[in-house]
């Protein structure tokens, strides 16, 4: 959906297929977005090198954070959806900052009270997990069709498939976004364990 908005990327062959075709191959193929990452994390969480993470910098957790991520991610959605063509990149930050302030104050999980503690071996999982299956989903793609294509404003050089290099950045707060996503709508729901 947000795509329709800042058209960052197009696929190509789709005319090739109904749209209740597409449509059917495209929510099969993107039903497994959130398992994979989840899946890929949770086996990045496995390695014993990933404790290393298990203490590191302490962010603070407060209200006022909370209050500021909130403004942020308004702000920042905002940005996208007025001036598209140069806030692209909040696409993919923007709801993490919603739903991290939102999962607090409803008492969610939520990964900033892992951070609070200096516990990054979640977030490091999930960013992992989520880069492991961004360059999976890219080479797929490359030699797939039909296929996506990006238009990236500014940033779009240096191929690894079809991806531009900076790209692959977005796959980061996407997984963030995901983990807030699955804690505001299943907060009971299964946890990256080690």
């Amino acid at each position: 959906m947000v795509n329709l908005r800042t058209a960052n990327w197009e696929y190509l062959g789709r005319n090739l297929f109904s749209a209740l075709q597409f449509n059917v191959l495209s929510t099969i193929s993107f039903s497994i977005v959130v398992p994979a990452v989840f899946e890929t994390a949770q086996l990045t969480r496995s390695f014993r090198w990933i404790e290393r993470f298990a203490s590191g910098p302490l962010i603070p957790a407060r209200r006022a954070v909370f209050i500021s991520l909130f403004i942020i991610g308004l702000t920042t959605l905002t940005a996208m959806l007025v001036l598209p063509k140069i806030f692209y990149p909040f696409a993919w930050t923007s709801l993490v900052f919603i739903l991290e302030p939102i999962n607090y104050w409803t008492s969610r999980p939520h990964f900033l009270e892992e951070l609070r503690h200096g516990d990054w071996r979640t977030v490091i999982s999930l960013s992992l997990g989520a880069l492991v299956c961004g360059l999976f989903w890219e080479m797929w793609n490359y030699y797939s069709f039909p296929k996506w294509v990006y238009h990236i404003p500014r940033l779009g050089f240096w191929h690894i498939f079809e991806m531009p290099l900076l790209g692959y950045g977005g796959y980061v707060p996407f997984a963030l976004e995901l983990y807030a996503l699955k804690n505001f709508l299943w907060p009971n729901g299964p946890r990256l364990q080690d």
